[in-house]
């Protein structure tokens, strides 16, 4: 990290006391994203069970006011997705010859832009 504006460590105790107050954003992270997955999957099935209900009940083209606005049930479309396995099944529709395919495909593996940069690695010690 040569030319950060982020304050070099100057010093073991530093680096020491920098440690510590990552470790303990991490676990705070940790238990946020803990916290934030249950709260999802909560509302996913709230969501499921309420666009399932307006459905069967023909109410799906009605809002439900709330204090901060409404609340409508739309379709949405969930793309996949684009994966190598993807781009080759199609390239092999367009393109009869399979050693072709086979060239573009390594050509996009082997040509992707890759950054590369340092990070830090928790590991948790396993509870025997």
């Amino acid at each position: 990290m040569s030319d950060n504006i982020i304050e070099q460590i100057q010093s073991k105790p530093e680096l020491i006391e920098k440690i510590k107050n990552w470790v303990v954003m991490d676990s705070k992270l940790k238990i946020v994203n803990e916290k934030t997955k249950q709260l999802r999957e909560m509302k996913s099935q709230l969501n499921h069970q309420i666009c399932d209900y307006m459905n069967n009940h023909n109410l799906a083209q009605n809002k439900i006011t709330i204090s901060d606005g409404d609340l409508r049930i739309y379709e949405k479309k969930e793309y996949s997705s684009i994966t190598f396995s993807y781009i080759e099944r199609c390239l092999a529709e367009l393109i009869k010859d399979k050693t072709q395919v086979e060239f573009i495909i390594q050509y996009l593996k082997e040509n992707r832009e890759v950054t590369v940069s340092s990070d830090i690695k928790r590991t948790y010690k396993k509870n025997l």
